[in-house]
């Protein structure tokens, strides 16, 4: 009677422990049913379901382009001078004897009827200094207007005074690469103009793989940052420079992390812009059969604001947040479309990707944990039927 006693007792622990069974996070009933506006705005969330119409939403998510954002113009050099260039000026007379030419005294110097005026750069004020003219004014304008001026200033002085007016090397027609570049610094632009790319290229290309590389465009007062991989896809942000933009390229590393009923959790590195749904659950092992639900795969992302008021218009979660809205997309696998649904759903940097328990795995736990429990006790029952006899 002790032994049975003992049996019963260890069976009523483990109906009682039956509500604290160990879980792997919370089922789809649970997410779908506390969806909605919460307590506060850390336990508001959207579920929406993942379908053609909501992947076609998503495709209009507005993502930052610097077609959009500086134009598609055709950018290099300005033909103007700026501060801090070099310039080199060369001086023709029509016959010896004058201030640039023939005589032994001369600024050219004897038998010749020009001279090179050293090479300067133009000051801070913008201007440049010519013998006999004084100071010449150049930056912001082009090399012939300057030239135009020289001559000007020299008309009645030198005899039927020519000049040539070039810029040696020029830090205002320019732009600036930075980061995880081979070889950053000022790289000039040709007066055909240069893209992007051709820029990069110069600079001796990037060090970090292409999908983990983002490029921020600083022009004037505007900056905005385009993965490396887009623009090399798309030929359309490939946009031509202009002087004085700043290019930095920085190394951000893209991940999803992935927990619950999958064959491993973990947060799991991007190896290529454009990973897929289901390429995401492939590289942690996939569903496992005995534990997961197929019904209930989320992910789980914090949403573009426009993509959320299109996809649930009524939505009152949109009002619990001023800026991006926590969204849970699901899922289901059992549906045979809902694989096509996968291949077309694209994670981003930052999703959570999680696989709820199936119900059969609750049971399953529940008759280990029951066995666990009555093992020892129906064991010790055996023993004394044994010696009893």
């Amino acid at each position: 009677m002790r032994f049975r006693a003992s049996v019963l007792l260890a069976s009523t622990l483990a109906v009682g422990a039956c509500a604290s069974l160990p879980a792997e996070g919370p089922s789809a009933s649970t997410i779908l049913s506390e969806a909605g506006v919460g307590s506060d705005a850390m336990t508001s969330y959207e579920v929406i379901d993942v379908n053609p119409v909501s992947i076609s939403a998503l495709r209009g998510r507005t993502n930052e382009t610097f077609a959009a954002r500086f134009g598609r113009q055709r950018g290099g050099t300005t033909g103007r001078i700026g501060v801090g260039d070099r310039i080199s000026v060369v001086i023709w007379e029509a016959a010896s004897g004058g201030l640039f030419s023939g005589e032994t005294g001369s600024i050219a110097g004897s038998g010749s009827k020009s001279a090179t005026i050293p090479d300067q750069t133009v000051n801070s004020a913008g201007k440049i200094s010519i013998p006999y003219a004084g100071q010449i004014q150049a930056a912001g304008r082009t090399p012939d207007e300057v030239r135009a001026d020289i001559e000007s200033a020299l008309a009645g002085k030198a005899i039927e005074p020519q000049a040539l007016v070039n810029v040696t090397s020029s830090v205002f027609n320019t732009v600036t690469v930075t980061g995880e570049v081979v070889g950053g610094g000022r790289i000039p632009l040709s007066p055909n103009g240069d893209r992007l790319l051709d820029v990069i290229a110069t600079a001796g290309g990037v060090k970090a793989p292409a999908h983990e590389t983002f490029v921020s465009l600083t022009r004037r007062t505007a900056t905005a940052r385009v993965p490396l991989q887009r623009i090399i896809d798309d030929p359309s942000e490939n946009i031509y420079l202009a002087a004085g933009d700043v290019l930095s390229l920085t190394r951000i590393p893209q991940t999803f992390t992935a927990f619950g009923a999958l064959g491993q959790s973990a947060e799991v590195p991007f190896d290529a812009e454009g990973l897929t749904l289901n390429e995401a659950l492939a590289k942690v092992g996939g569903l496992v059969d005995e534990r997961s639900d197929p019904a209930g795969v989320f992910i789980y992302r914090v949403e573009q604001r426009p993509v959320v008021q299109r996809l649930v218009p009524q939505s009152q979660v949109v009002n619990a947040y001023a800026g991006d809205v926590p969204v849970i997309y699901r899922i289901n696998l059992r549906d045979p479309s809902g694989l096509f649904m996968a291949k077309s759903f694209e994670v981003f940097d930052g999703d959570l990707v999680y696989v709820a328990p199936a119900g059969l795995n609750e049971t399953r736990k529940f008759l280990q944990l029951v066995t666990t429990v009555t093992q020892p006790a129906m064991t010790g029952l055996t023993v004394y039927r044994a010696v009893g006899n």
